[in-house]
């Protein structure tokens, strides 16, 4: 089989064919990144690479130098909105800061993160403090300042180029009104809850549809999510999440198709398997980080029930065999998923969420030494 570039490579796999070789990413999303920690380490291995830049605050993400992408032979390209001119984040004090929606978060001593500290709309709220809230601007123009020109010179390159929208309805509600007030709503407040997400996503469908009239025809993929699932269950049961939830899901996915053929990729941790036929049915295209290691979520069982339906992007155990294991141990795991997963296309390689400070480098650079490696003409991993 001929080489594929990048970008033809993962749209073979999107497109559930099997392309030259299997996929691999790290570093095109906000959930498939590196902590600023991990990446120094691989910087420092690697003898060479800018310091990381923080773009995602509160997870401690970075935006990779182009050369390490370049060493790991990472097959997407991505970009998102940039800050805005006005209501970003306000500094509190050394550890804290307040975020444009209002929430606030800690960063603990010792603690690599940013945890939520206080939600605005905690409590009994009714629906006038809602309205009344002060929601973001979505049209400041800071927030898609250089935006078509910074998809241009990706769309110049051969790599599958990403634009990650702002799309996080559950977390940010979750946020605002803080989890255990959330979790009250979902199980007894129902119109609460409505109240809450609509107004959330009337400020995040203008955010997004505006940057989509930008850049939907130069994108391969458009990314969102949120997190429905836990270790052993999904958030809640599947009847209130289609009551729910899965309207907001499905009004995400026609504000995309609006603007974008693009490829739909939706995040969410945990045991989401209760889910995956309705997302298919709402029109997703691949589902990361395909956490493994949750309940329900066997590669082979996914595979066998959902893979000619939708692509797989993950999958590389982060709880277990990237921390835990040698780096023959995350060969042998990248050549089972490989065929597993892997065969007729349908999969993308990359770690269970972003690569943590306590993942050695050598595992690191064992997982895409082995994606590498694995080629469809052979049907083998080396």
């Amino acid at each position: 089989m001929a080489a594929m570039t990048h970008r033809e490579r993962v749209l073979a796999a999107l497109d559930h064919n099997e392309p030259d070789r299997l996929p691999i990413d790290v570093g095109s999303s906000r959930v498939t990144g590196m902590v600023l920690k991990a990446y120094d380490n691989l910087r420092a291995h690697l003898g060479f690479g800018e310091p990381g830049v923080v773009i995602d605050r509160m997870q401690q993400i970075v935006q990779m130098d182009e050369r390490v992408l370049e060493y790991l032979d990472v097959d997407v390209r991505a970009f998102a909105h940039a800050a805005p001119d006005k209501g970003g984040d306000v500094e509190l004090d050394e550890i804290r800061y307040r975020d444009e929606w209002g929430v606030i978060r800690r960063k603990p001593p010792g603690c690599h993160y940013y945890e939520l500290a206080d939600s605005p709309l905690k409590g009994e709220i009714s629906a006038s403090d809602i309205a009344n809230f002060a929601w973001p601007d979505p049209t400041d123009a800071g927030r898609f300042r250089g935006l078509r020109a910074q998809a241009e010179r990706l769309r110049k390159t051969d790599y599958a180029v990403m634009f990650n929208a702002r799309f996080f309805p559950v977390h940010l509600t979750q946020y605002l009104r803080g989890f255990e007030d959330w979790y009250s709503d979902l199980g007894q407040d129902h119109e609460r809850f409505r109240c809450l997400m609509d107004a959330a996503m009337d400020v995040l469908v203008e955010l997004n549809a505006r940057a989509l009239r930008e850049v939907g025809d130069l994108v391969d993929i458009v990314s969102f999510g949120d997190d429905v699932g836990m270790q052993d269950r999904a958030v809640c049961a599947l009847p209130v999440y289609r009551k729910l939830i899965r309207p907001i899901h499905e009004r995400v996915v026609a504000t995309i198709r609006e603007h974008t053929r693009a490829k739909i990729f939706y995040h969410t941790c945990g045991s989401v398997y209760a889910y995956i036929n309705d997302l298919i049915d709402i029109g997703i295209d691949a589902l990361n980080p395909v956490q493994v290691s949750a309940k329900n979520m066997e590669p082979a069982r996914l595979k066998r029930e959902f893979g000619d339906r939708i692509t797989f992007w993950g999958a590389m155990d982060s709880q277990r065999i990237m921390p835990t294991g040698t780096p023959d141990e995350v060969r042998a795991e990248v050549r089972r998923l490989f065929e597993v997963l892997g065969t007729g296309g349908g999969y993308v390689l990359s770690n269970v969420h972003n690569i943590q400070p306590d993942v050695p480098t050598e595992n690191v650079l064992a997982l895409f030494e082995a994606g590498r490696d694995c080629r469809y003409e052979a049907a083998v991993c080396r």
